[in-house]
């Protein structure tokens, strides 16, 4: 007997999970995903610096410092593709209120997300232009780290 077909926001959650574990960041690592009408991925990205820069090793001690230098992943996603070109993007941080903004602005009709962000107005933007706005908490590779930690992945 074969396995149900995974939906497509657990498809594009699972898909972003695996864009977080290039996220040179050790406090938040964020990936996203953005697919097209068709449900093709056009893009994945995560959270870091700008491509080429190497900070030096103390950069990373001060979270608060060096956060205002980090790149969002939804920002880097966003340079992928032209607007109206991706249907939905899932991202496994909700999206902060600015890269909501963002979103809206690219035409982005459905965003999932796997964990809250409390310093967010992003449900509300959601709600004002009519997007699709959904927590996906399960979805495959969902335990991955879990595994991983134990030596099972």
């Amino acid at each position: 007997m074969s396995k149900a077909r995974v939906q497509i926001p657990e498809y594009a959650m699972s898909l972003a999970h695996v864009a977080s574990l290039r996220s040179e960041d050790p406090f938040r690592k964020v990936g996203a995903v953005a697919l097209d009408f068709d449900n093709r991925v056009i893009g994945t990205a995560y959270n870091g610096l700008a491509p080429g820069f190497d900070p030096p090793a103390e950069f990373w001690d001060d979270r608060d410092k060096r956060q205002r230098f980090m790149l969002h992943a939804e920002i880097n996603l966003c340079s992928l593709f032209r607007r109206g070109e991706a249907k939905l993007v899932a991202s496994t941080t909700m999206p902060c209120t600015s890269c909501m903004q963002t979103l809206c602005a690219y035409g982005i009709k459905e965003v999932y997300y796997r964990d809250v962000y409390h310093e967010s107005h992003a449900s509300e933007i959601a709600e004002l232009y009519g997007i699709r706005f959904e927590r996906v908490g399960e979805y495959p590779l969902s335990g991955f780290e879990c595994a991983a930690e134990q030596g099972g992945a």
